[in-house]
């Protein structure tokens, strides 16, 4: 075949000593030997070939040495047995300058990294651009204010300390600028430790003991805090406020997120920070006031004297709201994100003084799972108990039925009671009351001051309703005598309530005053009817 039309064919220098020129090879002619493709290059204002030797693997190229000529007008000649093709490019060599790969080094400090290069283009002007690579994958791109020959410098400011960054340069010519050289191999330099900079997010929880309080200590990093160093760990100093003592001290590892320490009954400081080998972070404060007495009744301890709200859940959350008040400066909701154990991983959130309600979402929420909050008003590092909220992500049925005790029968009533059934967290919902079914074992049901209720299976039932959830007796009238009846008792919540399954059965007694009352009705009029009958025929 012949070959094809040279594409991409142009020319360039790195270092106005040599000129460069490229081409793409085109495919395969199928000739070999003497036949095969040439490869020519003539310069038109000379008028004489370029004396240099092609070589061809992905791409072709050509290389000769700059002599005084600037200005050329190089054409390209493609030829094998079956034809030819050209190219042409025309271009002052000046303007077609294309740096080699600069050489790096540089040195850091905690938020600079000054980079300098080194490259290999003597006597050409340049400007080059710097790429900074952060941890977070982000990339920026810097450029050089100035030009230089072969030494060049640029400082990267505002950087994290204590963080790795990835950095490479390229170079252009900053007089008839063509393209951006190759990149510089990549470095990669870390900047130096400095103090830990913002604060710890800090709380606690208080639990009375003898002589005292145990004070459970909790820290995480909020968004605005940087470690800036290599190794780090916490500092915790607690001290009576207003009174000349000697503070106590403990260093937690880093690898830790809380403490527990004893105080007494007096009002204390508790100042948390975090260290590094450089310094310190900022202290986080937090008050505790002085317990009046028996600390149960403080009124950081004394939730149990609050009213616990019921809240409901949402697909994404559960949703709180409290009362705003002007004498807090922010508020904090803490909860268990699993209250049934031990420790029951506790969590806290800080909301403005504006907020007055939220949406607490966690992972750990699951459904049949009653949540507790308590909503706690801040002002100057002390903090006050102010309401208190239960609820669930999703109410479940309850998983058992109330155990129903028979505590009386007569011949047309019966008094159910299920007094042992708790109404409490334990339950996978609130409890909102109960539905007592009732029905013959041998017919459906229709006792009066009911509703019914059909089964699956088409079957009627008695249906009452009971909406106070610590009522846990009834009963149920209008019942015949002699007759065996099935009930059951239903717990039901927000979520509803289980289908039915198991029934107890009674047997109402024989009336036999009705049997009398009968004879009565029966024996009189029969008696009466043959005295009448004698009386006739006598």
């Amino acid at each position: 075949e012949p070959p094809d039309l040279p594409h991409d064919f142009s020319c360039q220098t790195r270092d106005m000593k040599k000129i460069m020129c490229t081409w793409s090879q085109g495919g395969d002619t199928y000739l070999y030997g003497q036949h095969s493709t040439k490869y020519t290059l003539f310069e038109e204002f000379a008028q004489k070939l370029i004396p240099c030797t092609v070589n061809c693997s992905k791409q072709c190229s050509c290389s000769w040495d700059i002599n005084q000529q600037r200005v050329y007008n190089i054409t390209l000649t493609v030829e094998n047995s079956l034809g030819k093709k050209t190219a042409t490019d025309a271009f002052d060599v000046t303007h077609r300058i294309h740096p080699s790969a600069p050489e790096l080094f540089g040195h850091c400090s905690d938020t600079k990294i000054v980079l300098y290069w080194k490259h290999r283009s003597k006597g050409i002007k340049l400007f080059c651009q710097t790429e900074v690579l952060h941890p977070d994958g982000k990339a920026e791109l810097h450029n050089s204010s100035s030009t230089h020959l072969q030494y060049a410098s640029i400082t990267v400011g505002a950087l994290q300390p204590y963080t790795r960054y990835t950095l490479r340069a390229r170079c252009g010519a900053a007089r008839h600028f063509w393209r951006w050289g190759e990149w510089s191999k990549a470095q990669t330099f870390r900047t130096e430790e400095a103090s830990p900079s913002g604060k710890l997010d800090i709380w606690r929880e208080i639990t009375p003991v003898l002589g005292g309080r145990n004070v459970t200590l909790f820290w995480k990093l909020t968004p605005s805090f940087q470690a800036n160093g290599r190794s780090i760990s916490y500092e915790i100093t607690w001290e009576k406020v207003g009174e000349d003592s000697k503070p106590e001290h403990i260093s937690i590892s880093s690898v830790y997120n809380s403490t527990r320490i004893f105080i007494d009954n007096d009002p204390y400081k508790i100042n948390v920070v975090a260290k590094n080998n450089v310094n310190y972070s900022l202290p986080s404060v937090m008050i505790i006031p002085g317990a009046t007495g028996n600390s149960s009744t403080e009124n950081e301890l004394s939730i149990s004297d609050l009213k616990e709200d019921q809240v409901i859940g949402a697909d994404n959350g559960i949703f709180l709201s409290w009362e705003p008040r002007d004498t807090y400066d922010g508020y904090i909701v803490d909860w268990c994100n699993f209250p049934e154990l031990q420790p029951c991983d506790l969590q806290w959130k800080r909301f403005g003084p504006h907020n007055s309600s939220a949406l607490i979402s966690s992972a750990s929420f699951v459904p049949g799972v009653r949540y507790n909050f308590r909503i706690y008003g801040s002002v100057a590092n002390t903090v006050s108990l102010l309401e208190k909220k239960t609820g669930y992500l999703k109410e479940l049925p309850p998983t058992l039925d109330p155990p129903v005790k028979k505590i009386h029968l007569t011949f047309h009533a019966v008094t159910l009671s299920w007094d042992s059934y708790p109404t409490t967290a334990s339950q996978p919902g609130f409890i909102r009351g109960y539905h007592v079914y009732v029905s013959p074992v041998q017919e459906d049901c229709s006792l009066k001051e009911s509703k019914k209720h059909v089964l699956p299976d088409g079957s009627v039932l008695c249906k009452y309703t009971i909406e106070n959830p610590e009522e846990k007796r009834y009963t149920v009238k209008h019942l015949m005598p002699n007759t065996k009846y099935k009930l059951v008792v239903k717990a039901y919540t927000g979520g509803g309530e289980t289908p039915i399954a198991n029934f107890i059965y009674i047997e109402t007694p024989f009336d036999s005053s009705t049997v009398y009352l009968l004879g009565l009705l029966v024996i009189v009029p029969s008696v009466v009817a043959a005295l009448c009958h004698w009386k006739m025929r006598w």
